[in-house]
């Protein structure tokens, strides 16, 4: 998100969230169709805010009160200091299907159930803005006239604007094409064999390392470094998408875990695809390349990864001629560990560059001048991401955890290490991003009582103008279930090892002497930090108005504590989680107020998983279980992810085999209620029918519920009210229920 300084009167940080002396509205029972509906609970939740290059707006995609999931351009003119709808989506939108491969790269991006404008690009002139709409792509002026550059059934894929925007470019139909805005494009690569695509991340750079593109313009827009993919060694998955009226079937390159992945090669060319060179990337191709920057000293640099992702060489490649060297080379911080990749870099414009790496077991920063590394940051609180740099300043400015439970921003010397300046108030959890001049601050920050909230700071960390206060206030969709608000409560239990586990607990409303049933919710895997002290949003507290306990553990091997608290999950997935989460229940069972006999687990995804293996573990620790959209066998899962932690396969299959949740499977005693989205295209169907196929075989009853049609986020305004309406009436029958 770029951003710069708007000149306005700074305000203190600390702001009203849900105050004592509210005036209540009439109470209302937060149903799940509530929970689900518009205008969300959470309040506004804008998206991509960024400013204009010539500085007039400051610009974001906003969501709708009345359809929460679809989002429009909207403008802050600085000098009025007024917002504007620059571009309605609904009133420009064709409503066009979307392609398969557009539909999947937003899964990819988790963006799957948004609709309008999902992102959008400002011309570097400040004259318009690039939207991509309904598979099409519109140039909007801020005058209001709309050019449309592309009509076609065809999705136009990744679209960019040029470095200095002289160029439109997009994939369309495996190839890259550019052109001059509003004369037309053409392809610049090849047509060939259908295996073989331009200028699209192949599905596990999607999926699994954060890159979602496929093609990189330099500085000057003279020359385009472009991915060619060549899928024709990763084995096909037949995907049956079943819908509710029919069955769509799609043969999905689907890279397993210990099998052959995508062939991935690097060109630079120019505009036109002519002086067209190969970039050497070694003669390995069993690789993967994490990513490509364009540095200021107009080379080009390739961070490739080695298949273990335990070697990563940053590549210092000759743009003219494809010639490559090793600049430097990150190894794993432990020989039984992993290089966790990430975006918390920057190329200077003196040449040096600001890494990131846990080499000393934390997250730290450090700055590279071709020869040594300095480090910039230190201590066991883990820098967990990049913010921004001054470089007039010499300032570097990043999120830090603090306390484990929050997230903070700081600023510290891009000089040498030297004392850090925190910058937000920590009784939030926050976010935030800069300006490329390192001047302003884009902070989101949420609370325990406090939706997230959006403003723009100084350097110094000195509120300038919310961009989105989202005051819970009587106006707020909120405010009719403010009554029964309940804030969590944290502590910490001791893993076997004497680590320290935090938890988070909400309470609710209970009479002395009675016992609660508890909503024990987990992910479990590597990864997502589920225990903080960000808004845990409505969802949790309409299970908590049903009567029930809400409770969280992270267990070791889950992020932002370090590369000793991740590593005892390398090749050993199903294990060390089990035994925490086995903690956070027998802890359950020692408070008086929690019904030791009603705890039932939920998770999804990882966390359906870990339901399965808890349940095969430990029989009647667990009054229920309800797993979504598990993975059952690692093997099906695949290789950037499932390798990272499991190893491969071929090499440790006993590992895979003492993760699967298949061979124990008819352990499983307790009630379980199995929950897929029959077009999953990632943690796919396979999985479960698989579970399903051996729970009958063996007699063992269970239950399921299966959503035609959707993928591995089965969401949406009237299907997730029926989702977690399905999993209480299953609790009810089994008995989990509340005291009379």
């Amino acid at each position: 998100m770029r951003l710069s300084f708007l000149a306005a009167a700074a305000a203190v940080l600390s702001v009203p969230a849900i105050a004592d002396d509210h005036t209540m509205s009439e109470p209302q029972d937060l149903t799940f169709e509530r929970v689900f509906a518009s205008p969300s609970l959470d309040g506004p939740s804008p998206r991509q805010a960024k400013l204009s290059p010539d500085g007039r707006y400051l610009t974001l995609l906003r969501n709708r009160a009345d359809d929460r999931a679809r989002y429009d351009l909207w403008g802050f003119e600085v000098s009025s200091g007024e917002w504007s709808m620059l571009v309605d989506s609904e009133k420009l939108g064709s409503g066009r299907e979307l392609s398969e491969d557009e539909k999947m790269q937003r899964e990819r991006a988790r963006v799957g159930n948004l609709k309008g404008i999902i992102s959008y690009q400002w011309a570097s002139d400040g004259s318009g803005v690039l939207v991509p709409l309904d598979g099409d792509l519109y140039f909007a002026r801020l005058d209001g006239d709309v050019t449309r550059l592309t009509d076609t059934e065809e999705s136009e894929l990744n679209p960019k604007l040029s470095s200095k925007g002289g160029f439109v470019s997009f994939v369309r139909d495996r190839q890259l094409w550019v052109g001059v805005v509003g004369e037309g494009a053409r392809p610049i690569t090849p047509k060939e064999d259908e295996t073989i695509r331009w200028g699209e991340a192949e599905f596990v750079a999607q999926e699994e390392m954060s890159r979602l593109t496929g093609y990189w313009w330099s500085p000057n827009d003279d020359r385009i470094a472009v991915q060619r993919t060549d899928e024709s060694p990763v084995g096909i998955v037949t995907r049956a998408a079943i819908g509710a009226t029919g069955t769509s079937v799609f043969d999905q390159r689907y890279p397993v875990a210990g099998s052959d992945n995508a062939i991935v090669e690097l060109f630079i060319m120019d505009p036109d695809g002519g002086n067209r060179v190969k970039v050497d990337l070694g003669d390995n191709t069993d690789i993967y390349i994490a990513r490509v920057d364009w540095a200021p000293d107009d080379y080009l640099y390739v961070q490739r990864q080695n298949r273990e992702q335990t070697v990563l060489d940053m590549l210092k490649v000759d743009p003219t001629t494809g010639e490559s060297e090793i600049w430097f080379t990150e190894r794993a911080a432990r020989e039984d560990y992993w290089i966790n990749l990430s975006d918390n870099y920057r190329f200077l414009k003196d040449g040096t560059l600001l890494w990131w790496s846990e080499l000393d077991g934390f997250g730290q920063f450090y700055r590279f001048d071709g020869e040594y590394f300095d480090q910039l940051t230190s201590g066991d609180a883990p820098a967990t991401a990049l913010v921004g740099i001054d470089e007039e300043e010499q300032l570097l400015f990043y999120r830090r955890t603090n306390d484990v439970l929050t997230q903070q921003i700081y600023r510290t010397s891009l000089d040498a290490a030297s004392p850090t300046t925190l910058l937000t108030y920590i009784d939030y959890t926050n976010s935030a991003s800069m300006d490329l001049t390192g001047k302003s601050l884009l902070v989101t920050r949420s609370g325990t009582n406090q939706p997230p909230q959006t403003y723009l700071a100084n350097s110094d960390g000195e509120r300038l103008t919310w961009i989105e206060e989202n005051a819970v206030d009587d106006d707020h969709p909120y405010a009719p279930f403010l009554e029964s608000h309940i804030a969590p409560e944290y502590g910490t239990v001791e893993a076997e090892d004497g680590t320290e586990l935090h938890w988070m607990m909400l309470k609710p409303e209970m009479e002395p002497g009675k016992k609660y049933p508890v909503f024990y919710y987990h992910y479990s895997g590597p990864g997502p930090q589920i225990v903080d002290k960000g808004w845990q949003g409505a969802l949790a507290q309409a299970i908590v108005d049903k009567g029930y306990i809400y409770f969280a553990l992270d267990n070791r091997g889950t992020a932002n504590r370090g590369v000793d608290f991740e590593q005892p999950l390398y090749r050993a997935m199903g294990g060390v989680e089990v035994v925490d989460q086995r903690t956070g229940a027998e802890f359950l069972k020692t408070l008086d107020y929690v019904d030791p006999d009603k705890i039932a687990l939920y998770g999804w995804s990882y966390g359906g998983y870990m339901t399965l293996k808890q349940l095969q573990a430990d029989p009647g620790l667990y009054a229920a279980g309800i797993s979504g959209a598990p993975v059952t066998k690692w093997e099906l899962y695949d290789t950037h992810y499932t390798e990272r932690f499991m190893g491969d396969p071929r090499v440790v299959p006993e590992a895979y085999e003492a993760a699967s949740a298949i061979p124990d499977a008819t352990k499983i005693s307790d009630p379980l209620l199995l929950i897929h989205g029959m077009a999953d295209d990632n943690v796919v169907f396979e999985n479960s029918s698989e579970l399903i196929s051996v729970l009958q075989e063996g007699n063992v009853p269970f239950e399921m519920m299966l959503y035609p049609g959707y993928t591995h986020r089965v969401a949406g305004e009237n299907i997730s009210p029926h989702l977690w309406n399905t999993i209480f009436r299953f609790l009810e029958a089994n008995g989990v229920t509340p005291p009379e």
